[in-house]
């Protein structure tokens, strides 16, 4: 969960990156990307305080975590929320429940799974319908709850930190034909993590990561820090990494050379608040340009796009918390 600034606790894109949502100390807002505006509110006396909110897609389900200083829901539940539902009690919107024994740090949600995730341990549940549990993975200490689960309907990707600090776990497949994955390690029956990955700052200091998500086509990766840096990543053509600025300085001493050295982004930039934020890739502009929102916790929108060349470069900003509709 973000630090919180102007009474945000999370921020969450939904699958399509099309809209997020913002959980705070005065309930939910929902918010449409582009053009930025917002879509829909759940106010503090329906759901109280939230810490985590997710949304399926741009559907009324809702997927809450209670947090915060006053909140209606406990930290250690999920509760799925259909805003459909006409009624003014808020009980008769609550449809699904999901409890831990720990504190919920991160939900995501696909057309037929929910991710949960808690500090060691990620759990994937089939849904809506008659959910039922179908994995668990332990990870090492993830207490940002670091998650992303691709919405393709042809790729069912789970990508979440590996048990080496610093390393991330690519599993390429959720068929429900596989069988279900013990407590422990993952074992040789379930999905297979085969992808590593690690960075470190211009410090040394190791990269923290608050928010990752794949492109529209998987063709790119971007990655967000507590710091409010980007980095953005080419997958199906790695060789574009190579290109990034960074790795054309050249080694100028032994701590940026060692950093220059693992430094294979496409592209990366860092928005001027300097605060933690979450990312997501934008409407393409066209073929060679392509964009990367931001969504900063002090309440900034920042919107860049960026070529195969590496550039990158601001083309939009606003103050999404000063955006309102009174009509909801």
């Amino acid at each position: 969960v973000m630090s919180q600034q102007r009474g945000v606790n999370s921020l969450q894109f939904n699958q399509d990156h099309s809209c997020f949502c913002c959980a705070m100390e005065t309930g939910v807002r929902i918010y449409n990307v582009e053009p930025l505006m917002e879509k829909g509110h759940l106010d503090h006396e329906q759901v109280g305080s939230v810490s985590l909110c997710s949304m399926l897609q741009r559907s009324n389900l809702l997927a809450l975590v209670g947090g915060g200083a006053s909140p209606k829901f406990s930290e250690i539940s999920v509760l799925v929320w259909d805003d459909a539902r006409e009624s003014r009690d808020a009980k008769d919107k609550l449809v699904l429940e999901f409890t831990f024994t720990k504190t919920v740090l991160a939900v995501r949600l696909r057309h037929d799974k929910i991710v949960i995730v808690t500090k060691n341990r990620i759990y994937v549940y089939s849904f809506p319908e008659n959910p039922e549990k179908l994995f668990e993975f332990d990870t090492r200490e993830n207490p940002k709850g670091l998650v992303d689960l691709s919405p393709s309907l042809e790729k069912q990707l789970l990508l979440f930190p590996g048990h080496k600090c610093g390393s991330l776990q690519l599993v390429v497949s959720l068929s429900l034909s596989v069988p279900v994955c013990p407590s422990g390690p993952v074992s040789p029956s379930a999905p297979s993590p085969v992808y590593t990955s690690g960075g470190q700052t211009l410090t040394g200091r190791t990269f923290c990561l608050l928010s990752i998500n794949f492109s529209h086509d998987s063709s790119f990766l971007c990655a967000s820090s507590d710091k409010g840096t980007v980095h953005i990543f080419a997958l199906k053509d790695t060789k574009l990494n190579r290109r990034s600025a960074l790795a054309r300085v050249g080694k100028v001493g032994p701590v940026i050379g060692q950093y220059v050295d693992s430094q294979w982004s496409l592209a990366s930039f860092t928005v001027p608040a300097e605060c933690a934020c979450i990312c997501a890739f934008g409407k393409n502009t066209s073929k060679n340009v392509n964009s990367v929102i931001a969504i900063c916790v002090d309440g900034t929108f920042h919107k860049y796009v960026f070529t195969p060349d590496g550039n990158c470069n601001r083309e939009a900003f606003d103050v999404y918390l000063d955006i309102c509709d009174d009509d909801f």
